[in-house]
């Protein structure tokens, strides 16, 4: 019994640098789990998000399975004024593997105050739950109301396996502005926008100029041919 109820392993990768980055999460269960739905539920902390626009694209050409709680997601939001969100990603089983499983999703950085005295902040993922579709008696029921697919509101009756969790916390490191350089940042912003509103006063009087001379000089030209 024992050898049956070895614990599941969770791991999860932050992949590619910059704001737009992929979630890869795989999970390795502690026995075959042949005909199970598996998925891993992810909470996303503020300062990071996935695009339900380009979420529906993935889903509809079969790149990707998920569901976001909440669906409504504002997507230019700085991370100060968002929320967390809940996500549950279906993954997939691997070829040469019956015990493991792996997905990935697009995930985005927000934007973030300016900080003081570094560059960056800091957003941290922790380790996701791992949740089970089938019956066994190694597996406790798990408290989530969820869909049994991504393309199925039904809900199903979820497992939740004892695993371990992620070796570490993915951080997602973001480049913010310094406060210091506020007053610098609003000085150059004024001088820049007068700058610019200058040009555009000057060429749409140079317009409006150009085009009452050619009026005149139309009328002159009637006038002197009459």
């Amino acid at each position: 019994m024992r050898a049956a109820c070895r614990d599941t392993t969770v791991t999860q990768e932050l992949l590619k640098e910059g704001f737009h980055r992929d979630l890869l999460v795989k999970v390795e269960l502690g026995e075959d789990a042949g005909g199970c739905a598996v998925a891993a539920q992810v909470r996303l902390p503020p300062g990071i998000y996935v695009d339900p626009y380009e979420l529906a694209t993935l889903q509809q050409h079969n790149l990707t399975k998920a569901v976001l709680s909440p669906d409504v997601i504002d997507v230019e939001a700085p991370e100060y004024l968002a929320r967390d969100v809940l996500l549950l990603l279906f993954l997939e089983p691997e070829a040469r593997c019956s015990r493991c499983f792996r997905a990935a999703v697009p995930v985005h950085a927000r934007y973030h105050r300016p900080a003081e005295g570094t560059g960056e902040a800091l957003v941290v993922l922790e380790s996701p739950e791992v949740l089970l579709c089938c019956c066994h008696k190694c597996w406790e029921p798990a408290e989530v109301d969820t869909p049994c697919s991504s393309d199925n509101t039904r809900p199903c009756q979820w497992h939740s396996p004892k695993h371990r969790p992620a070796y570490e916390e993915s951080m997602l490191r973001v480049p913010v502005g310094l406060r210091e350089h506020n007053s610098l940042v609003c000085a150059l912003t004024l001088l820049t926008t007068g700058l610019c509103s200058g040009l555009i006063l000057a060429a749409a009087c140079n317009l409006t100029l150009g085009m009452a001379t050619s009026q005149i000089a139309r009328e002159k030209y009637h006038i002197f041919y009459k």
